[in-house]
């Protein structure tokens, strides 16, 4: 498989780990840019991208650097791309955003704050690889027949509308298999399909994405025991940093495999 031949990261102080979670986050959404059915903006103020999907992830604003005499008018313009559009929209935040008041500045234009997310990274070589796990079986996603099945594990995982699965599986079809930096992976437990995961290999570390359970399957440690073999794999590819963005729902378990917080990711939503 050709995979990201770039530079990795082998620095692990907080401000390269700060830096390879953001980066890893904004190169991720530019290979939006590979799908017809999404635009991609990688302006100097900004990254954003928009579909026709009314669904908060697919359209989406990172990276934002704004003036601050400017950042009032700046947030309208940005907002009217989507209202032009009729669709949600997500704008990330964190430790690249400018100014640092942007959080409170985007609530007062009608933004909701769904949360501040732990941004973690791990020194693959040190994951804590001895925890319980089940006796899964981990498959790499590599034909239109298990895409389907991943998308439809992720958004009934996450508890997202169903037609978020048909968004999914159209954008991963549009980014390949095999030398796509995008891998999707699922897992097996008794011969059931129950959980899948992504991994992005992009910045120079490998990304950790959609690590979804279906909620008779949890508390048994799958989405653990995904997360750890997956992280494996992407060792023998060369990889020596992992970066995610934590729920509150696994932070203590990616802080059992090894994982630290650098950062907070923010998250707020137009609906």
């Amino acid at each position: 498989m050709k995979h990201n031949i770039g530079e990795k990261v082998q620095d692990f102080s907080a401000q390269a780990m700060i830096g390879a979670m953001e980066g890893n986050l904004f190169e991720f959404f530019r290979t939006f840019g590979r799908w017809p059915e999404a635009e991609v903006h990688d302006d100097p103020d900004m990254l954003w991208t928009i579909t026709d999907i009314r669904f908060p992830l697919f359209n989406s604003v990172l990276r934002a650097r704004l003036e601050r005499d400017k950042v009032d008018a700046s947030i309208e313009a940005t907002l009217s791309r989507f209202k032009a559009r009729n669709v949600p929209m997500l704008w990330w935040t964190g430790p690249a955003t400018s100014p640092k008041t942007l959080g409170v500045l985007l609530e007062a234009h009608g933004l909701k704050h769904e949360g501040d997310f732990p941004g973690m990274a791990a020194d693959l070589h040190a994951l804590n690889e001895d925890l319980p796990q089940p006796d899964l079986e981990i498959e790499l996603v590599d034909d239109v027949e298990s895409l389907r099945m991943w998308s439809q594990i992720v958004t009934t995982g996450f508890a997202m509308p169903s037609f978020v699965a048909d968004g999914l599986f159209d954008f991963c079809l549009s980014v390949g298999f095999g030398e796509s930096p995008v891998r999707n992976y699922y897992g097996l437990l008794k011969g059931e399909t129950v959980t899948a995961s992504t991994l992005f290999l992009g910045a120079g570390v490998v990304g950790v994405y959609n690590v979804a359970t279906l909620p008779a399957a949890r508390r048994q440690g799958v989405g653990t025991a995904i997360t750890l073999e997956t992280l494996r794999e992407a060792r023998t590819l060369g990889y020596r940093v992992g970066i995610l963005h934590s729920s509150d729902l696994g932070f203590g378990v990616y802080r059992k495999l090894g994982f630290q917080e650098y950062c907070k990711i923010g998250h707020y939503v137009w609906q």
